[in-house]
């Protein structure tokens, strides 16, 4: 009997996982659809926190985005170096959400002014 049990636990584990990936999807296209609709210019801006998590975007505040280039501030030197190299998957994520094309993310380092 606990053999059984066992491989029914076993089939409803795939079928448990399927509903939560609908879900996700759903709530993407959600997102994606909302920034589609924001006003020229922010919907870059608005997508950077969901482009690179929560922890980065502790840290980091996106600036503005202009002529296709989205400019993203950074505490120091080396957050910059470590973003950067990351940049291509922030890309591909912030396209996935916006309507307008971000061609590029510019890392600029935080000033005391912009604090």
């Amino acid at each position: 009997m606990l053999k059984s049990d066992s491989s029914l636990f076993r089939a409803q584990g795939p079928l448990m996982a399927r509903p939560m990936e609908h879900i996700g999807a759903g709530l993407d296209k959600i997102v994606a659809s909302s920034l589609r609709r924001a006003a020229a210019g922010t919907g870059p801006v608005l997508a950077w926190p969901l482009a690179c998590g929560p922890k980065v975007a502790e840290r980091t505040r996106a600036l503005d985005f202009v002529e296709g280039i989205l400019r993203v501030e950074v505490p120091d030197a080396g957050w910059r170096a470590q973003l950067r190299e990351l940049a291509p998957r922030y890309l591909v994520a912030i396209n996935r959400y916006v309507g307008e094309c971000v061609k590029r993310i510019e890392f600029v380092i935080q000033t005391d002014q912009a604090r």
